[in-house]
């Protein structure tokens, strides 16, 4: 698959930059911020919207919380599934989708989702 084309250079540094002392001056930090959004959108979208983020992590930038924003129309419950109880069983859950504004979303990865990733 095409993501993971991109997503391993991302892992392997960030297992290498665990040995280093942080220096992004945003929270997630950029390659986490790199990862979410290849896991979530296109990689040209991806692509561009990481390399912006880099451009942006020098000391001419205030940093701070900075989330990935995609672009996402929820399907209808009904097309989904109709005869389906939503409410029944459980649902491993690894990105919050947050409104911002229209179809826009900020992308935020669940904490117990982040944790079991930096343990495995």
């Amino acid at each position: 698959m095409i993501k993971n084309f991109f997503l391993a250079p991302i892992k392997v540094y960030q297992y290498i930059s665990r040995m280093t002392p942080g220096s992004c001056r945003y929270y997630p930090t950029c390659s986490e911020y790199a990862k979410w959004s290849f896991e979530t959108t296109s990689p040209r979208q991806a692509l561009l919207g990481s390399t912006l983020r880099v451009l942006r992590c020098n000391q001419f930038f205030e940093g701070g919380i900075d989330y990935p924003v995609i672009t996402y129309k929820p399907p209808q419950v009904s097309a989904i599934a109709p005869n389906l109880n939503i409410f029944s069983g459980t649902m491993a859950i690894k990105y919050w989708l947050v409104p911002k504004a229209g179809n826009s979303y900020f992308v935020i990865k669940d904490y117990n989702a982040y944790h079991s990733s930096l343990t495995a």
